[in-house]
């Protein structure tokens, strides 16, 4: 794995709403630009929550995920719609240092794709496609995209990064189950979403129920043989007052509804939590 950064460190954020995982992972992002240090980062989501890539439109009016029992959330990267419940999700941040997008995208691949061999899934980097087969606005596992890690030509994790002059921040989901095909019935939908095949998940490929620590040791054991190098842990209270800076953005109704499909009145709330 060609390194990121001389020193890493891991954080286990367990589960949290939607808002406060992007503003985590936004300050982290922060942290990046002025550190020597890059940082693995795992956690899960306490509700069902559909995240929005930055400049997608959104195509779900708030009363069918309120309806559905789904929160919603706009992420700080790209890509397409993604339903977080049954899944891990990860999220490395480091220092650009001259380090381009395919580099930095083959190093943090490398790292999934160890874990993944740990957990007994052997994976692959899927290929460029001339063109794409799922139509505009389809959700992000209608298909996988160059890079993206798939089993059996069926994409088992997303990811998407953001990058500007000092850092990048990559974050993705590695499914536990299949529960996307409920973005096609929450934008009212029938039949399978986007007419295509069904995702790859951990417990097809395993044959067996893949719990979220199980995914959390393996990415962790997976960067400390890499490094051959302890990573100690990081202290979430150093990153408490950037959380604090970012996490109004990600309430803010005007940042999630800022692309709205004009079959989706803009909502009152962030939240669709009761």
């Amino acid at each position: 794995m060609p390194p990121l950064a001389a020193r890493w460190r891991v954080l286990d954020s367990g589960a949290g709403d939607g808002a406060t995982n992007m503003a985590v992972d936004h300050a982290l992002f922060d942290r990046a630009a002025g550190s020597s240090e890059a940082v693995l980062r795992v956690y899960a989501w306490t509700r069902p929550t559909l995240s929005f890539g930055m400049h997608e439109r959104a195509r779900i009016g708030v009363e069918a995920l309120r309806r559905e029992g789904v929160d919603v959330v706009r992420r700080p990267t790209g890509g397409r719609a993604l339903l977080h419940d049954h899944e891990v999700t990860y999220s490395v941040t480091a220092a650009i240092d001259g380090i381009g997008l395919s580099e930095s995208y083959r190093a943090i691949n490398a790292l999934l794709l160890a874990a993944l061999a740990r957990l007994g899934v052997h994976a692959t980097e899927a290929p460029r496609r001339r063109r794409p087969s799922a139509p505009d606005g389809a959700a992000c596992f209608a298909e996988p995209h160059l890079r993206e890690l798939v089993v059996g030509g069926r994409k088992l994790v997303g990811s998407a990064q953001r990058r500007d002059e000092r850092a990048l921040l990559q974050h993705g989901s590695i499914l536990l189950e299949d529960d996307q095909p409920r973005i096609a019935s929450l934008r009212g939908e029938s039949g399978p979403s986007d007419g295509l095949s069904a995702a790859a998940t951990l417990r097809g490929a395993l044959g067996r129920p893949v719990v979220y620590a199980e995914v959390r040791d393996a990415l962790f054991d997976a960067l400390r043989s890499a490094l051959s190098l302890p990573c100690e842990p990081l202290d979430a209270e150093e990153l408490a007052s950037g959380v604090a800076r970012h996490l109004p953005q990600y309430h803010d109704p005007a940042w999630t509804w800022r692309r709205t499909d004009a079959a989706a009145a803009p909502p009152p709330v962030l939240s669709t939590s009761p």
